[in-house]
């Protein structure tokens, strides 16, 4: 059953209240869920049921998210040149071809003990051997006090994500690409379902980085080096190395669901986030949506 405009402001809402994160209008609008329609009409159909605090919407009773978003802000602000310097490293790696900054950074809605989360796209053949540079990447970084956490790595031959969910949804329409501008449009283009969760939520939203994500050029030094790399020395080390950390990695996982390896994919979301989430979701949406009832 299609969901009428106040209550789908309401879902979306009530889904970025489970991160502590009030909504602007035009926020709303993008993220809105399973309604498309255009800001001016989001904003006449904000239902009185929401508190206003400043320009921030929230669900009756949480108006002391505000100023958790406005703190998690001024952390995202401080955090995001380090994130977007080590975003740069890692897109001058052999075999990378776009970088995107996922999870509470690309909302700026962050802790200061937050991880510098990455979705990252190789050639194909080299998504193993790119990993472990990432992580030995991560070691400088942890100098830092920063860690490194490419959390979804996959190659351009799987850039159609099977998962189809809101959270899903969510996470592929809030990434800021750093790099690789080319390859996110056409992941964007290929993942298109999304618009049945997020109608509204097209092109790459801006995070509190004023960087403009750029192409994926290949340096001269990078094509040299994936040049070198090319040899079937290198390809027996890419097998080695993905098939002693897929064995670690399920070990790890068990029966998670949101966890996947293999060849062309590392999906390391070890916490069940998106399944959490849902059930969380589900369970609130049961008090606020009968509330917009007449």
């Amino acid at each position: 059953m299609m969901l009428s405009l106040q209550d789908a402001i309401l879902q979306t809402v009530t889904y970025a209240d489970i991160f502590d994160y009030p909504l602007t209008a035009r926020e709303i609008h993008r993220y809105l869920t399973g309604v498309g329609a255009s800001l001016e009409a989001v904003q006449a159909a904000l239902p009185g049921v929401l508190h206003c605090v400043g320009e921030y919407y929230t669900l009756p009773g949480r108006e002391t998210i505000v100023a958790t978003r406005l703190r998690r802000r001024e952390i995202a602000v401080r955090l995001w040149p380090r994130a977007v310097f080590f975003g740069k490293l890692i897109a001058a790696l052999p075999f990378v071809r776009m970088v995107v900054v996922t999870g509470s950074l690309a909302m700026d809605n962050v802790e200061a003990d937050a991880d510098l989360d990455y979705l990252v796209v190789t050639a194909p053949g080299r998504l193993w051997l790119c990993r472990a540079m990432i992580l030995g990447l991560g070691r400088l970084a942890g100098l830092q006090g920063l860690r490194l956490c490419p959390n979804y790595m996959i190659t351009w031959d799987v850039f159609f994500v099977a998962t189809r969910n809101l959270y899903v949804a969510h996470e592929l329409t809030q990434m800021i690409p750093l790099t690789g501008l080319d390859i996110y449009t056409e992941m964007r283009r290929l993942n298109d379902w999304t618009n049945d969760f997020l109608p509204n939520a097209g092109g790459a939203p801006l995070g509190a980085d004023s960087t403009s994500p750029q192409p994926a050029p290949v340096l001269w030094a990078q094509a040299r080096l994936e040049a070198l790399l090319r040899i079937p020395l290198v390809d027996w080390l890419e097998r080695w190395e993905m098939e002693r950390k897929i064995r670690k990695l399920r070990r790890e996982n068990g029966d998670n669901p949101e966890a996947e390896f293999s060849a062309d994919l590392c999906k390391g979301h070890f916490n069940r986030h998106g399944q959490k989430t849902e059930q969380t979701l589900r369970r609130r949406l049961e008090d606020v949506l009968p509330k917009s009832a007449p």
